[in-house]
């Protein structure tokens, strides 16, 4: 009786390490170690969702916006409209719910991401619908430029309209065309309007010289243009994903999810 319970508590033991180890490190058939190729994703998308500094970020850009909004309205002789140009994603629309289930499923863009822009429910940025509505009420026209497809227009419009988003036309959405960059776009509509605010999560939002670059490239633009950021581009923070991410990949699409990680892992630094 006494071996009985033991070979019990020693299986009961086994049984308890086995699932408190399985999450950290899967291996398969051959005994090869299987990347989860979204684990890094769990906090980056838990604080975008649950951390309230994340919210206060997110108003933080918008109360800059304004201020720097306000400076410009007291220009006198302006010869052009003036306009404002916000990215969509992670700018004005929250899409975490989207990163969530790619964890969640163990998928990546593009796998789901037809079905979550179809279903309308991504919810404002803290900040986003206010600030534009105000900028509207001084006269001063929002325009969208976002990489999204065209197949995605008719949605992405019925999702900012429903959350009270200005200026939600034909006129003032830019999906992409023929290619990512936004240069393009906003030459568009600078013929007719001044641009007095950028407004984005990427630093593609706001030049094309962060386009491909390093990450030390990236870093030295960033430097050169110190002056611009809180007046005339505003950051919102996004840890999710990225041409930061993309960088430190060296922008090699045909890496796998362990080559990833390694990459990942070789840009920390540590002391």
């Amino acid at each position: 009786m006494k071996n009985t319970i033991k070979i019990i508590l020693s299986l009961l033991i086994l049984i308890i390490l086995h699932n408190s180890c399985k999450d950290s490190t899967a291996f398969n058939g051959e005994g090869n170690e299987v990347v989860s190729q979204n684990e890094h994703l769990v906090m980056a998308t838990v604080f975008h969702q649950k951390a309230a500094e994340m919210r206060a970020l997110s108003y933080q850009a918008y109360n800059i916006a304004r201020m720097m909004l306000d400076n410009d309205l007291r220009r006198a002789g302006l010869s052009k409209k003036q306009a404002i140009v916000v990215d969509i994603d992670e700018t004005v629309l929250d899409n975490s719910p989207f990163q969530a289930k790619c964890i969640i499923d163990e998928t990546n863009y593009p796998t789901n991401w037809k079905e979550w822009c179809e279903l309308e429910k991504a919810k404002p940025l803290p900040g986003a619908v206010d600030f534009l509505n105000y900028a509207k009420s001084k006269g001063v026209e929002v325009f969208y430029i976002t990489n999204r497809k065209e197949m995605f227009r008719e949605v992405t419009m019925n999702n900012l309209i429903k959350n009270n988003f200005p200026f939600v036309d034909e006129k003032h959405l830019l999906m992409r065309n023929e290619t990512s960059g936004k240069k393009g776009r906003r030459d568009i509509i600078s013929k007719d309007y001044r641009i007095v605010l950028l407004i984005g999560d990427n630093l593609n939002d706001f030049s094309e010289v962060f386009e491909k670059k390093s990450v030390n490239e990236r870093f030295n633009m960033t430097d050169s243009l110190k002056n611009e950021f809180g007046r005339r581009f505003i950051v919102l923070p996004n840890v999710m994903y990225g041409e930061w991410e993309e960088a430190i990949y060296n922008y090699n699409n045909t890496l796998t999810d362990k080559d990833k990680k390694q990459l990942r892992y070789q840009s920390l630094e540590s002391f």
